[in-house]
């Protein structure tokens, strides 16, 4: 019988572990655990690793038991385990949910490595879907804002036009939001799209977003991992405010080839997998591809538009001894727009890992990372006189290494440094014909470096206490040739540039931050435990938006002299409860944030292709503040998890507002999501998903005057933000058939049904004013919806 497997094999394990620390390297820090510590006195050390079977992939979360005696560990992210036993004979038994155990009886008289493959019970299973977490590391870590969904559940959810999205799965959980459909990214506690760090097998992806933000770029068959952390972020990540999404692809399958895939109403997908040496390295290749282009050829006054967007995912391991390991990924995701001679628009980003990891001993490793990332985006007119073709992208490099050293049996020292390399071009326009009117215009590139360093040390001060103390150093220079000017003027118009210096040769601006990082947790109980933690973040980079909802042209720049790092600390506090038997996981957190350096705009602010964009630009500060609650039933037949967010976010500017506190376009009051998921039987699954959010923030008139005869809308005492669209709540429906099981055919198939927006609600994605026409002396407002009805799909997906 089919059935889709979820490990519970995390134990306590600090963020920066996690993250920092290479998926194949990283230990677990609870007891029984798979780290290794210097083997106490009279006892031998056992290793070894756990591994399916039937793909290779490691059995995160498996047991290994010694039977006659109160001892036992489990299996980490690489599928390793550590265990130190008595000198003796013993009976082990290697045992995980789903899979068939097994014992072997060893006489132990020194350290010995022993490897085992599990394999599953009954039929072949169609995934085994692992998270690395056991079912009360939400009490047990010391992690505060963290957010899980695994592939399974996100798989289940009801989807929009059949797309599994991962970004659109953790808008599910609290303190994650969306400004609308059809919105670039997503916002968390309140912040922006670009203070969320996204990261791909550890690049950085830019935007996140195909369609306008309609779906993620991340192909869910080639995701193996999604975490995104809110509060209590590492020491060794840094570089943005609100978050870090960390997102890990598949290794491939070790053992034989398989291959998956979808066929659906808007795209469709394959995922190949195979070992490349056996027992040594595997692959994963993934690809995706919207067809509507397809339909629109077989319309001949649509033949000259194009509207698809496709993506390539790659991962490959080897595995170069005992000690060595390689990985290398990458990924490569396109949005294509035309509409024949009258315009044309892409997008896209580009990623690559090449990563190392080696064991230097059993209790230090290492990981060096060499990554690349670009985002490049353009649009234009590609005939006429009016033809043109603008271009900008922003493109970096990155090194990176981290050490985790085991100190004792409570103590765990991590350490790393980075450096970045980035070049921004903000944009180049140049005429797509020698008759257009435009002439070759180019904003000045930019190009700056960031480096870091951090410490963190996890400690066990007693078996209800666990601390967690992280120091990250960062400098960041713009190094930028050109002329760079300070502004001066009245807030809140534009300002003039004065005071022009060129540079050369050193360092246009220069700004060195320290970064605290804390966490702390004190258990209650078994079920139960209280946790806090401290982030002060730093961001150097920001995403130049003057829209309420970013979109892929947007400008990324870099800190100069004038547009100082963003700031940010935060403080959040969290009570996590576990009830019968870790079946339901609750929790409520509050958190409070300042922010300093926030970038907003003056009225009718010109962002694009400005060589003077800084005199557009004002400054001021942020708060945010509000509590989480999430209850989530984790096993049986019904299952899911209610999430509802409380908060504030708001911005004090001056120049706006009458330089008094407003909302920012990113608050909403309330946000609440339900979710539940019904094993009706072993081959039929249904789903639901319920969300209510308060409208966002936005500007409307509060009078008007006339001009020449017309009415034109007018907002006074320079407010912002004075309003907010009305709220926004949608009902989706989904369904999974699967397949008869055959024991002697691979082939197997399954059916995936989803109902989008049952009621037809047509959600405000913005509201503006405009005159009546049948009454030009008055202005009326106008709803503009992205989705005014239900939106029925279907996908076959297929694996063998």
């Amino acid at each position: 019988m089919k059935q889709t497997l979820k490990t519970t094999g995390r134990v306590l394990l600090s963020a920066a572990a996690l993250l920092a620390a290479p998926a194949a390297l990283r230990a677990q820090t609870e007891p029984p655990t798979a780290t290794p510590r210097p083997a106490p006195a009279g006892t031998v050390r056992l290793t070894g690793t756990l591994r399916d079977a039937a793909t290779g992939e490691p059995l995160i979360g498996a047991s290994v038991a010694v039977k006659e005696l109160s001892l036992g560990a489990t299996a980490d992210e690489r599928g390793q385990y550590v265990l130190d036993v008595p000198r003796g004979r013993h009976t082990l038994t290697f045992s995980f949910v789903g899979f068939a155990p097994q014992e072997q009886t060893l006489d132990l008289t020194g350290p010995r490595t022993l490897s085992i493959k599990l394999k599953a019970q009954g039929v072949q299973t169609d995934e085994v879907v692992v998270t690395g977490r056991r079912p009360d590391a939400n009490v047990r870590s010391t992690e505060t804002g963290v957010a899980r969904l695994d592939i399974r559940e996100i798989k289940l959810v009801p989807a929009l036009m059949g797309e599994v999205d991962v970004v659109r799965g953790i808008q599910l959980l609290p303190g994650v939001s969306t400004v609308g459909e059809g919105a670039t990214g997503f916002n968390v506690r309140g912040g922006g799209i670009d203070q969320n760090l996204i990261l791909m097998d550890e690049a950085p992806v830019y935007n996140s977003s195909h369609l306008f933000g309609l779906f993620s770029v991340f192909n869910p068959d080639a995701v193996r991992d999604v975490k995104l952390i809110k509060g209590g972020i590492p020491a060794a990540y840094g570089g943005r405010l609100s978050s870090l999404l960390d997102i890990r692809m598949k290794d491939g399958n070790a053992e034989k080839l398989a291959v998956n895939g979808g066929i659906g109403l808007i795209s469709s997908r394959l995922a190949v997998e195979a070992p490349i040496v056996k027992d040594k390295s595997s692959f994963i290749v993934t690809g995706r591809r919207s067809y509507a282009d397809l339909f629109l050829l077989a319309v001949p006054e649509q033949r000259d538009n194009k509207a698809y967007f496709y993506d390539l995912s790659l991962k490959a391991n080897y595995t170069l001894g005992e000690k060595d390991r390689l990985f290398l990924s990458g990924y490569y995701g396109r949005d294509v727009f035309a509409f024949g001679d009258f315009f044309q628009n892409n997008y896209g980003n580009k990623t690559g890992t090449l990563r190392w990891n080696h064991v230097f001993s059993p209790r230090l490793l290492l990981n060096v990372s060499a990554l690349g990332s670009q985002y490049d985006y353009s649009l234009g007119v590609p005939s006429g006189s009016f033809g043109f073709e603008w271009n900008a992208n922003i493109t970096d490099y990155s090194l990176k290494a981290d050490l985790e050293f085991f100190q004792t049996a409570t103590s765990t020292l991590r350490a790393g440094v980075s450096g970045i390399y980035y070049t921004f071009e903000p944009g180049h326009v140049k005429p797509a014909v020698s008759t257009s009117i435009f002439r070759e215009l180019e904003l000045q590139p930019q190009k700056a470096t960031e480096w870091a360093a951090y410490v963190d040390e996890e400690v066990q001060l007693s078996p209800a206490v666990a601390v967690q103390v992280g120091l990250r150093a960062s400098m960041f220079e713009n190094r930028s040739s050109g002329m760079f000017y300070d502004y001066v003027g009245e807030l809140g118009r534009q300002l003039t540039p004065v005071n022009g210096r060129e540079y050369r040769d050193g360092p246009a601006a220069r700004y060195p931050n320290l970064e605290p990082r804390a966490s702390a947790r004190l258990a209650l109980s078994e079920d139960a435990s209280l946790k806090a933690s401290y982030n002060r973040m730093v961001q150097y980079i920001h995403l130049i938006s003057n829209t309420t909802a970013a979109t892929p042209l947007d400008v990324w720049m870099p800190s100069t002299r004038n547009i100082k790092p963003e700031k940010a600390d935060q403080i959040s506090l969290g009570y996590f409860r576990n009830f019968d038997h870790n079946q339901y996981e609750t929790s409520i957190e509050v958190f409070g944030k300042t922010m300093s350096n926030q970038i907003d705009y003056i009225n009718g602010a010109n962002v694009f292709l400005n060589p003077n964009m800084e005199a557009e630009l004002l400054y001021g500060q942020g708060r945010a503040y509000g509590v989480e609650l999430y209850v989530k039933k984790a096993t049986g037949r019904f299952n899911g998890w209610l999430s509802y967010t409380l908060s504030r976010s708001e911005r004090q500017i001056d120049g706006l507002n009458q330089n008094k506190w407003y909302a920012n376009k990113y608050d909403k009051t309330h946000y609440l999501s339900l979710v539940g998921i019904f094993e009706y039987s072993p081959r039929l699954t249904f789903s639901a998903t319920f969300n209510y959010s308060t409208g966002v923030a936005t500007t409307y008139p509060d009078g008007r005057f006339t001009y020449q005869g017309l009415v034109v809308p007018h907002v006074g005492n320079d407010a912002r933000n004075n309003s907010r669209v009305p709220a926004y709540h949608r009902l989706d429906l989904g369904a999974t058939l699967k397949g008869k099981p055959h024991p002697e055919r691979r082939w197997q198939g399954s059916w995936t049904f989803s109902i989008y927006n049952v009621y037809a609600r047509r959600n405000a994605y913005g509201i503006f004013f405009r005159q009546n026409e049948d009454r030009p002396r008055e202005t009326e407002a106008v709803r503009l919806a992205v989705f005014g009805s239900l939106i029925p799909s279907a996908t076959y997906n297929f694996s063998f």
